[in-house]
Formats: C-alpha cells, structure tokens, sequence
C-alpha cells in the first residue's frame, strides 16, 4: 500500500484533509498519480452524499502501473479520468448512451456499486473508503477501472488537461451534441461560469451565427466575450425567470427567439428560462444538473419546442473526449485560459469560496 494525501468528505458538508492508502491495481485497473485536479460545484456537493469519499472527479496524470488484462495504456502514459465509466455492454451503452450506463456508471456516486473494482484499492484507517465516482482525484494517487482512462495524444499542460473529463465536455456537449447547435444558428447561454463558458465555446465552434451570453456578473459576461460571446445581457436580480432578458434575446434574433438555449446557472428557478428564449420548434437544453422540483408555463412550449435535460453533454468518452483534445490542439478550444488560479490540496476551502463567489472560471489543484 502506498499512503498519500486525499480530501475526505464527511458527509455533513465539510471535509478534511486525510493520509488514505492506495494498493496495487487488481485485474482491468490502472494506478495514476495525479497530477491535477479540476474543482467543481459537483465536489461541493460530494461533501453531502451519504457516504464518505475521496473527493474530485476531474483529473489527468501519469499511469504508474496496470492490472492483468489492460490494454488501453501503459506504464509512463499520460491520461485524463473519465468520471462517466461505461461497461458497454448495458442496453444503454449498446445504444450509445454511454454517459447513462446502467451497469457502473450509477448517477449516485456514492453508491458501492460505483467505487473502484476491489475495496482494498483505496483505504482509510485500515478500512475500505470509496472514491468519488470511482476515480476521487483529490489524491496524488488512485486505481481507477480501466474504462476511466483516456490517454491524452496532445501537447498539453496537466491543468488545462484535467477539466476537459467533465466541466469542458458538459458545456460544449450540452450544445453540440444535445442542443445540435449548427452553423448560423442564433444561440444563448445563461449562466457563464465554468459550463456555460464551455457551452458557449460549442456553439462558437460549430459556428453559431450569434451567441448571447446572461450572468449577473459584468466580469463573467467579459470573460463570455473571450470565449466567443457575440452578444451580452447583464441579468438582473428581479428578473423573475428572466422573462425581460427573454424580450431581449428575441430582439437580438429577429423577433422570434433563438435556435437554442443551453441553461447552465443550476439555479432551481431559472429551470424553464432557456424555454422563454427559444423561438417555436426550438431547443431548450438545462445542463447545470437541477434535480429539485420546479413549476413550469406551459405556455412557454408553444409551439413545438422541446426541451432537454442532458447528463455529461451526452458524452461518449472514447469519442467525445479525444475530440476535444484535438480541437484543443487545434487552437479552437481555450482551456489554459479558463484556469484561473492553481490550489494547493490544503487550500480546497479556500478554492471552493472563490468558486461560490463568482472569483475564478475554473480553479485546479495541482500535486508535485
């Protein structure tokens, strides 16, 4: 067993800084250090599931060691971790909904049925902890299934490599793959944190004719506009459903609305907006993950719009990811520039303010 640093959550809505043991890999598992660690509101929430984890979903690092049977990677390989790990066998996987696999994929993360393949991969005082679906990157090291591995082909640094296996595929996928975004649509964004911005890079990418970014941040709406924010709304508090803004998005799109919203606030109220900005026959796309309960218009459907709640952008990770790689090395997808600051492990408290106050894009933890 090798021991090493790792953020702990405790299932009361804070953490801890622990020294857990990480073994061997078994059979189909590969043992990464990690390099860095993306932050985000998803590990926030780690912190409230029913059980105690390792924390963090997004990473890239190193391959130390494989288990009998892999053949995806080696030792000395740089990777990037996929937290959506598909069995592809599941009526799901086989119908290329990999992100939905029904077999270890479990939307409870926590779930024991979603940690790593063996419990003695990863314990804490000499009892087994599981790791946040199944890859807890808030470790300097971790055994992960061999299906969460995806090895990075690109010249690219480990801070900007980390965020592309969640943050970045969300938000571009939410509109390229679920909101099919073409060339010389009419597209919104609302909400231009670490999602939307991404969000708002797809549609750049495929071409979108404008792309109105919302936020109630003035500074984000900037950072919109570096990302391929077209045009900007300044959202106001009292905005209820942000049914003005909507007026305002149609006026920008000849009176009709946009080809396509993609909400990414994960504000429960703001749940129906991006159907108020959709003309009819449009495609409203919530991808900030709201799970509580919410009253939709249904006015706002007519007519003919529909309307999508999508997990992972509808990543297919040995496609999807990879493709993102390239545009990154293309020039196309901004990664280095949405890293706005680094963290040490200690300093997690202090990245998860700064998230929640609006201060940074994409915050990273990096390990020597």
């Amino acid at each position: 067993m090798q021991q090493t640093q790792a953020a702990i959550s405790d299932t009361q809505g804070n953490f801890s800084i622990q020294t857990i043991d990480v073994g061997k890999p078994g059979p189909g598992e590969v043992a990464v250090d990690i390099k860095a660690s993306g932050i985000c509101h998803t590990d926030y929430d780690s912190m409230n599931w029913d059980q105690r984890v390792v924390m963090g979903h997004e990473g890239a690092g190193i391959v130390t060691a494989i288990g009998d049977g892999v053949t995806t990677c080696d030792v000395g390989d740089k990777v990037l971790l996929n937290w959506a790990i598909p069995c592809m066998a599941c009526p799901m996987c086989v119908r290329g909904h990999q992100n939905l696999c029904m077999t270890q994929n479990t939307v409870t993360a926590a779930d024991p049925a979603n940690c790593a393949a063996h419990p003695e991969s990863t314990q804490l005082d000499g009892q087994p902890i599981y790791r946040s679906f199944a890859v807890g990157t808030m470790s300097a090291h971790t055994v992960v299934k061999e299906a969460a591995i995806i090895p990075i082909h690109v010249d690219i640094p480990w801070d900007s490599a980390c965020i592309v296996g969640c943050g970045v595929m969300t938000g571009y996928g939410s509109a390229v793959n679920s909101g099919k975004v073409k060339a010389g649509d009419n597209t919104v964004v609302i909400g231009c944190g670490g999602v939307g911005l991404n969000a708002i890079q797809g549609c750049r990418i495929a071409g979108a004719g404008k792309v109105i970014a919302i936020d109630l941040s003035e500074t984000r709406l900037e950072m919109a506009k570096q990302f391929g924010a077209t045009h900007t709304i300044q959202a106001q508090r009292d905005d209820k459903g942000l049914l003005k803004a909507a007026e305002q998005v149609a006026q920008l799109c000849g009176g009709i609305g946009a080809d396509v919203a993609v909400e990414a606030t994960a504000v429960p109220a703001l749940g129906a907006a991006p159907l108020a900005m959709v003309r009819s026959g449009g495609t409203a796309v919530q991808a900030s993950g709201i799970e509580q309960e919410i009253t939709i218009d249904m006015n706002l459907f007519e007519w003919d719009k529909v309307y999508i709640n999508p997990l992972y952008g509808g990543c297919r990770p040995t496609i999807d990811l990879p493709i993102l790689l390239d545009l990154y090395a293309k020039g196309e997808l901004l990664l280095d520039e949405m890293i706005s600051k680094q963290y040490a492990l200690g300093d997690l408290g202090q990245a998860f303010d700064d998230m929640h106050h609006g201060r940074i894009a994409k915050g990273v933890i990096m390990f020597d």
